[in-house]
């Protein structure tokens, strides 16, 4: 194995613990000798210092490889959350991945359904691109293992098994935990499991002939976005698929019409893929993106990411909690450490019959500064949206009020604004913290967090001394 460079493109904002799985792994599976530190995640910059959007990894150590390298990407369609590659340039479209990786904090002690059936679509939808890459489920748990597992969660993983996803993160029991063997097996384990609550519809397989039938409702919000089902369907008749299966698949009790059936939809695209059929309407041929993913380069993430990833690396400060755009919602972390879920509605039954103020609003990120005991309430917007940003720190008072203020009283809170986007190179509100704008410029605001100077005066001093 010649030296070459590691590079991980995600969607997602990097986790130290996260990406030291990555290269464990990597080392394990090739057989390498290697070295893990402390793992810290550095934005690389040039000579004019300015963030170049790419950032270096350290605290791994491998003769095998030279540098580890990381990007931020968008997927065009059903993304999985890293992929990985092993080779000297950057990546591009039409080099393949070693791994697609999925990364999820979510046991099924949370939800029966999203840990397992609302990701695994994207397992399904990425054979499309690279059909023999490794896939990996990666559970990067922040609240303990429920010790025995649902049936959900075994049916789920043993579909992951029979398809070749590995799992990394959680223990398995061999015994219970391993692949369908046979097309009868899995519909017999899934038609055995306990039915769900009297109203809803349950995923129930028939055979008879040449015809299998799944039972599914795919509708939700007027639209076929049902997520945990589209997972659920598209994983079953996947594995079906995998265990042999070449007679018809249909699905039914969808509660569809022929006009939520779009050639974009990612359900559609893997019908095609599968050669699913949808009761009594006419699945379309679905419009396929040509390539898998591409570099970001609009979204507000790039500057909400950028500043948590310098505030973690070059401060004492840290962050407890993050809902980067596009990115998996993470829990809020209280002064004694422990990770809770937030509340989406302050009043949910409000809310249901039509009074929308009683959503609870969120941050994008919230920052914590240890030493001067400030709290750093953060919304992110593209620049062209800044005025917008600024309204909707006036959100913030119910999350201030049932969290900040709860769990730290003791702290000051303020609210600011951090953009991505344009080319301005100087900023006139005094709402707004920082902008990371398309060039690459580092852009303090008048009156920006303390917090936010010490960590783009330390990176500077890193690069340039």
């Amino acid at each position: 194995m010649n030296k070459k460079n590691l590079w991980i493109l995600t969607e997602e904002r990097p986790k130290r613990e996260v990406i030291a799985k990555i290269l464990y792994k990597f080392a394990k599976d090739n057989k390498i000798a290697c070295f893990i530190d402390t793992i810290r995640v550095l934005p690389i910059l040039n000579k004019d210092r300015r963030f170049t959007f790419l950032y270096e990894v350290v605290g791994f150590h491998s003769n095998k490889i030279n540098k580890v390298f990381l990007k931020i990407v968008s997927g065009y369609s059903s993304f999985v959350d890293f992929l990985v590659f092993y080779q000297d340039k950057e990546p591009t479209e039409d080099n393949i991945p070693l791994y697609a990786i999925e990364e999820t904090k979510t046991d099924d002690s949370e939800s029966r359904n999203t840990g397992v059936f609302q990701r695994a679509s994207k397992f399904v939808y990425i054979d499309y691109y690279y059909p023999n890459i490794r896939k990996i489920m990666l559970y990067n748990l922040k609240i303990k293992q429920k010790p025995e597992p649902t049936d959900t969660y075994i049916f789920g993983t043993r579909c992951l098994l029979t398809l070749g996803v590995e799992i990394l993160g959680k223990k398995l029991d061999p015994k219970i935990f391993k692949p369908f063997s046979s097309v009868d097996e899995l519909i017999n384990f899934k038609n055995s499991m306990r039915k769900p609550p009297r109203g809803n519809i349950p995923i129930l397989i028939h055979k008879q002939g040449n015809v299998i039938k799944i039972s599914g409702r795919l509708i939700k919000s007027n639209s076929l976005a049902h997520d945990p089902n589209i997972g659920a369907l598209s994983l079953i008749s996947a594995t079906l698929r995998k265990l042999g299966w070449e007679g018809r698949i249909v699905i039914t009790n969808h509660s569809l019409n022929q006009r939520h059936l779009t050639p974009h939809n990612k359900f559609i695209k893997i019908a095609n893929m599968l050669n699913i059929e949808i009761e009594n309407l006419k699945v379309p041929k679905a419009v396929r993106d040509r390539r898998y993913w591409k570099y970001e380069s609009e979204s507000e993430k790039l500057g909400t990411i950028f500043i948590h990833i310098v505030v973690e690396n070059f401060t004492n400060g840290d962050a407890i909690f993050e809902n980067h755009a596009g990115c998996e919602k993470g829990y809020f972390i209280t002064k004694d450490g422990k990770p809770i879920p937030l509340e989406k509605y302050a009043d949910r039954d409000a809310y249901k019959k039509g009074d929308k103020s009683k959503i609870i609003s969120i941050p994008d990120l919230i920052l914590i500064d240890f030493g001067r005991y400030e709290i750093i309430n953060i919304e992110g917007k593209k620049y062209e949206f800044r005025h917008k940003a600024i309204e909707e720190l006036n959100n913030f008072e119910e999350i201030e009020k049932r969290y900040i203020k709860k769990y730290y009283p003791k702290y000051k809170i303020i609210r600011t604004v951090v953009l991505y986007g344009g080319h301005e190179r100087k900023i006139i509100e005094i709402e707004i913290g920082f902008l990371l704008n398309k060039n690459g410029d580092l852009v303090l605001g008048i009156k920006p967090p303390e917090l936010f100077k010490d960590a783009i005066k330390n990176l500077i001093d890193f690069w340039f001394g």
